[in-house]
């Protein structure tokens, strides 16, 4: 294949990629950018271990969501432009790693916002991030074609509610939350209203790819909480057994949740706009609830050393609850649309039963055992052509 022409500055002209071109993939710097993003997602879901063993729930559960949509909304802003505009060249990769230097800086502070719902840190690397994504959409703009004014739209929507997000340095207390809930808004309207007129290239494969890698990131941090059973058990003999079973049962529901997820053919969910949005916006439950999962099974480790001001149930719906919206959000945004009845009810039944286990003597090894009947039953009931795009 024909190289791309380049500039004196050796740049690549940042030019729409093709929607349709055979064998895109995740490419190396992809990779390399979610690696940071480890860093993020494991101190975000080590601070909600904490303060949900603590018994701090609203406030970990509130700290946890506004930390995790700052990491989540940078990391899917930059895949869907990666998408549309990737060019392999040393602006590129720079811009790209100045967003990586904002993850860092954003995992720096996300001690404070839990500890004294201070946002400083987390806001000032928020904007790097954000603000190296509006070079790239400027960058794109000059030679995206049908897309300029897209490209446009999105440097124009970004930059001017990172002046709003700039302008929570000045605030304290509950007015810093309101802001938060009101800028979010904002920042989820940009893509909305860019895309209205001249949208963006997406590649439905390569997209669908960025999101299955990411969720296996985030899948990992459960098996290092799995691990991390192991590693207590082996200072609390008394505890031996309890520990054991529990790395065992957050492997097999681990493994459960990995299989429901890549059970239905994702690309087959972004054929429109819409459904694009939908299905992109939908992820930060299901993104969020794999994160705080691994923080559950930490309070449930907790649970059995009686490390945690929490109840056993309370202990046990730290796991369920994750559980439950990350099966549902599967369900409802990629899996339905691809499954006959018998799977339609089944995977959001086998859900809310999640959702009842803490009731009952074993919870968790109940919650596995549902778990591995859905499997069951998506091997036995293979993915089905999914209806024409609404």
């Amino acid at each position: 294949m024909t190289p791309p022409p380049t500039t004196r500055s050796r740049l690549v002209p940042m030019q729409p990629r093709d929607p349709h071109e055979p064998g895109r993939t995740a490419s190396t710097l992809e990779l390399f950018f979610d690696l940071v993003f480890v860093v993020a997602v494991s101190v975000a879901a080590a601070h909600l271990h904490h303060a949900l063993s603590e018994k701090h729930v609203a406030e970990g559960l509130l700290s946890y969501g506004m930390v995790f949509f700052a990491i989540w909304w940078a990391w899917m802003n930059f895949t869907w432009f990666a998408t549309s505009f990737a060019t392999d060249d040393w602006l590129y990769r720079v811009l790209t790693i100045v967003q990586m230097g904002g993850v860092l800086v954003l995992a720096a502070g996300v001690e404070p916002v839990f500890a004294d719902r201070d946002f400083t840190v987390v806001v000032i690397g928020y904007v790097v991030m954000r603000v190296a994504m509006i070079a790239q959409w400027l960058r794109a703009s000059r030679s995206g074609g049908v897309s300029r004014q897209a490209a446009l739209r999105y440097a124009g929507g970004i930059a001017v509610v990172q002046v709003l997000w700039l302008t929570t340095l000045a605030m304290s207390g509950t007015v810093v939350v309101v802001a938060w809930c009101v800028f979010v808004l904002a920042e989820l309207a940009v893509p909305v209203v860019a895309e209205r007129r001249g949208q963006t290239p997406w590649h439905p494969h390569h997209i669908t790819e960025r999101y299955g890698l990411f969720t296996l990131i985030l899948l990992g941090e459960s098996l290092l909480a799995s691990a991390n059973a192991i590693f207590e058990a082996l200072h609390e003999h008394e505890d031996l057994g309890p520990l054991i079973a529990l790395s065992v049962l957050t492997l097999v529901v681990t493994a459960a949740l990995w299989w429901i997820y890549f059970w239905p053919p994702h690309h087959t969910a972004i054929t429109s706009m819409a459904r694009s949005i939908r299905y992109g916006y939908m992820h930060y439950f299901v993104f969020a609830a794999a994160g705080a999962f691994s923080a559950g099974v930490e309070v449930q480790i907790d649970s059995i050393t009686h490390h945690t001001e929490l109840s056993e149930v309370a202990a046990s719906y730290t796991v369920t609850i994750p559980i439950a919206i990350f099966v549902l959000g599967i369900w409802w945004i990629a899996l339905r649309e691809n499954a006959d009845r018998v799977v339609n009810v089944v995977v959001p039944l086998g859900a809310v039963l999640v959702l009842l286990d803490p009731l009952i003597p074993v919870p968790f090894a109940l919650t596995a055992l549902f778990m591995a009947l859905i499997v069951v039953v998506l091997v036995l009931r293979p993915p089905v052509q999914p209806a024409a795009a609404d």
